[in-house]
């Protein structure tokens, strides 16, 4: 399995052959666990597994990012696109609080990250050594887990579990953080024994049957059901659970920003997306429904605006493998705590053949209303100004609808959300609970690398391209065909949107004088152009999906474009606006 160390001095140094350092261990790990790709930043205090992982290089591709920050998203990328945990390694001090943000980001949206951090040698923690920082103490807050390791005889029981912990029950990051004394000592190499089970933690809750046989009477005798499907159905992979259970019961099914693709767009039972930027009907009528049923889903604040006027006349059924997801926002009346997936497996047969034609027709005429106030005016603008709707259209027309989308954070992510059609799940890849601008370009170098042979669009606005623009490098270097679309309006758009809207056109902080950013890409080595006219758009995106290899596009888009349908914050859902008051 494992390539022969080639290193003179390192055959040196093993006793025997089953001897090998706490570093070696670290990367013959990451072998069982059928680990393919890191993404990573060396430095002093990681060095050591890095010298370890060149003797490896037939069995794990590494991936160098030009900031740590990068690796983390990276990783998420990765994760999401294949639903198993993705590795990034840093360093010590610096190289690991760079990790912070991809970390919280990871938590907050149920990526699995297994994220290995070099530290200082054990008889130096606590001295304020060179490039030492509290990495257990910072991430514990932000984490499923977070453990130092000090001696090399730790190294495969503690991944094992970390890999467990990151890939069970609600998928998130987890921390090892090993001293480089760790990763210099000698330990006695034996058979790898993957982690199943660990006391105390259930990460598989058993389905209460009784629980499921409540819900389906609830939805068998409703006049008005309505179901929000999440993130969960896509983790479990609960997709054609959830289309039998819509199709038999004949329920609508929306889908939240982070659940797009879960269900079909081209299904007549869709309804639309949820929430703050999301769809007229399904917001609208949230409020009118009688049976609420949320499939793993939790309630974000964007989702139910002001709480004390969200769905009180409906019954809610949630579904969810955390328990501490359940009750936690909104008050269920019937709680299923487990997977997805099983849950609804759970449930088809105890539901009966229905439909709801006269309620589906509803949402058919919220959306109506919707086209002709808003989707009509981005789809056929008459102005010249180009529209970021009638961009996400191009891209929707010429991949299908069956490309990855990866966008960053601001207005072109709702109107990515809005615009495309998700037909094939895992096909989008978006910082959601956490909000952070930065994320779009190395997320697609990890979607890219779990995905080759698909088509990965990262959509990013010129605010969000700065924030990251050094993995141009790392795209370039590895010569991923990743296809960058730039929403470029010289303003941070949607805190813009904002402020014109609640801060009598307050413009404060957000307007950008941007670089060519065309020709900066083309110092990375990645054919770029600028696109400011409508009649240039069709043969830009031509070329770009043509070509093989990484390409951007910066197009010049409406400067004070806005997103609507809106729900102002604190509104209730039914407040929604389709235009500014």
């Amino acid at each position: 399995m494992y390539q022969p160390i080639s290193k003179e001095s390192d055959k040196d140094m093993l006793v025997s052959e089953s001897t090998i350092t706490g570093a070696e261990a670290v990367i013959r790990c990451l072998i069982e666990e059928k680990i393919e790709v890191i993404f990573g930043y060396t430095g002093g205090a990681i060095m050591p597994v890095y010298d370890a992982l060149m003797n490896y290089e037939h069995n794990i591709k590494h991936v160098m990012v030009r900031h740590e920050q990068g690796a983390a998203h990276a990783a998420e990328g990765w994760a999401r696109i294949t639903n198993k945990a993705a590795v990034c390694f840093t360093t010590s001090g610096p190289g690991a609080t760079n990790l912070i943000t991809g970390i919280a980001d990871a938590m907050m949206d149920s990526s699995p990250m297994v994220c290995i951090t070099g530290q200082v040698p054990k008889h130096l923690l606590g001295t304020d050594a060179f490039q030492e920082t509290n990495v257990v103490g910072i991430t514990k807050p932000i984490t499923k887990w977070s453990y130092q390791i000090t001696t090399a005889k730790e190294i495969p029981s503690v991944l094992a579990k970390a890999f467990y912990i990151a890939n069970s029950g609600r998928p998130g990051p987890v921390v090892i953080d090993i001293t480089k004394n760790a990763q210099n000592e000698f330990l006695e190499w034996e058979e790898y024994q993957p982690c199943t089970e660990l006391k105390g933690y259930l990460p598989h809750p058993e389905i209460d049957i009784e629980r499921v046989k409540e819900a389906a009477t609830i939805l068998n005798t409703a006049k008005k059901p309505m179901i929000i499907s999440g993130h969960g159905v896509l983790i479990s992979g609960a997709e054609k659970a959830l289309k039998a259970v819509a199709e038999k019961a004949g329920i609508p099914v929306c889908n939240t920003m982070q659940g797009l693709g879960s269900f079909s767009p081209k299904s007549e039972l869709y309804i639309g997306i949820p929430g703050m930027h999301g769809n007229y009907g399904p917001n609208l009528l949230t409020n009118e429904c009688d049976v609420l049923f949320a499939i793993g889903m939790r309630f974000d604040d964007r989702i139910t605006g002001d709480l004390s006027k969200y769905a009180k006349q409906a019954k809610i059924i949630h579904i969810d493998i955390a328990e501490t997801e359940i009750n936690k926002v909104v008050q269920t009346d019937v709680a299923i705590l487990g997977d997805a997936k099983e849950a609804l497996e759970m449930m088809l047969p105890f539901l009966e053949e229905n439909s709801h034609k006269d309620w589906l027709a509803r949402f058919r005429e919220c959306d109506q209303v919707e086209y002709e106030k808003i989707v009509s005016k981005e789809y056929h603008p008459e102005s010249e100004q180009l529209k970021m709707g009638e961009l996400m259209k191009i891209i929707n027309k010429k991949t299908d609808g069956q490309a990855i989308i990866i966008p960053d954070v601001g207005q072109h992510q709702m109107f990515a959300m809005r615009y495309y059609d998700y037909k094939v799940p895992n096909s989008w890849v978006s910082s959601g609970g956490l909000g952070t601008m930065g994320f779009a370009m190395p997320a697609a170098v990890g979607a890219q690398l779990a995905a080759p042979n698909r088509t990965v669009v990262a959509v990013i606005g010129d605010g969000s391209f700065q924030m990251n623009i050094q993995e141009l490098g790392t795209i370039w270097q590895n010569n991923l065909p990743v296809k960058m679309v730039i929403f470029n309006n010289d303003f941070l758009g949607m805190v813009r949107q904002w402020q014109q809207l609640f801060f009598d056109k307050r413009y404060a902080a957000v307007e950008l004088k941007n670089p060519d950013f065309a020709a900066i890409s083309k110092g990375f080595g990645i054919p770029a152009e600028q696109v400011d006219r409508r009649e240039d758009l069709e043969a830009a995106f031509d070329r770009m999906f043509a070509h093989n290899g990484p390409y951007v596009l910066d197009i010049h888009v409406e400067k004070e474009a806005n997103i609507f349908p809106m729900i102002p914050s604190g509104s209730a859902v039914s407040d929604i606006l389709l235009e500014p008051k």
